[in-house]
């Protein structure tokens, strides 16, 4: 068992939250009780996790996708009261980590998933050095041996825009929702962009440069910074920690 704010703490240090322009808070965002002896971890904070942390009687919701953004209204009605209303009445701590999450060198989801797939990372560029560039391994240096590997890790249909046709070598990538990062790989010199969404405008930009745009699932490809910071408070505090996943496809 720990004290909230020890945890709190460590985390905030460990991923270096104050060096991150974010739209959402980073750390506690809904007060649970004081001391933490079970963690449920999960991608977002979605009723079906914060009912599956009630049922295991976690102390603590930690997550990738909290409940407050800066683009959305500040009532607490519907859904979100709802979900609020769950974790107050079982005193269960919400706690969030966004950007410091993606981006951490070695828990973050950047860094997870591309040692999930074999990448070789090469540097950090762009928007808060949130996207990444490096070398595919040789069993991924075209776009259907890509597509299958990361099919088959995350478990999820890939969506591919551009041509099919010849090798690649150099892939640039960032998890989740960050298509709008598609022009900043092309001019970094991607030959592939990987990312976990694809709206209509990358459709044109993969066929007029060249340069292939796989849109791999965002939430599929956020699944493990989470978990990778589970283990490493496992590791530094001994407290019980559980993951839950959702099959959402999106």
């Amino acid at each position: 068992m720990i004290k909230r704010q020890s945890l709190l703490n460590w985390c905030d240090e460990t991923l270096q939250v104050f060096q991150f322009k974010d739209y959402a808070p980073n750390g506690l965002q809904v007060e649970g009780r004081d001391e933490i002896s079970k963690i449920v971890t999960s991608v977002t904070a979605s009723q079906a996790a914060i009912d599956f942390a009630v049922a295991q009687g976690a102390d603590m919701l930690l997550v990738h996708h909290g409940m407050f953004w800066k683009s959305e209204p500040v009532t607490i009605t519907g859904w979100k009261r709802q979900r609020i209303a769950t974790l107050l009445a079982h005193q269960i701590n919400m706690v969030g980590y966004h950007l410091p999450l993606d981006a951490h060198p070695v828990l973050g989801n950047n860094a997870q998933l591309a040692a999930k797939l074999g990448w070789q990372f090469e540097r950090c560029f762009g928007e808060q050095n949130l996207l990444n560039i490096g070398n595919l391994p040789e069993n991924q240096q075209n776009v259907a041996q890509l597509v299958a590997q990361l099919e088959t890790v995350l478990q999820r249909k890939a969506v591919v825009a551009g041509s099919v046709q010849g090798s690649l070598k150099r892939v640039a990538w960032c998890t989740g929702g960050a298509q709008g990062y598609f022009q900043a790989a092309i001019d970094a010199g991607a030959d592939v962009f990987v990312t976990g969404e694809i709206s209509e405008a990358q459709y044109h930009l993969a066929n007029e440069t060249g340069v292939v745009f796989i849109s791999a699932g965002h939430h599929a490809t956020e699944r493990y910074g989470i978990q990778a910071l589970s283990n490493a408070i496992v590791a530094e505090f001994g407290v019980e920690t559980l993951f839950f996943d959702e099959n959402n496809p999106a």
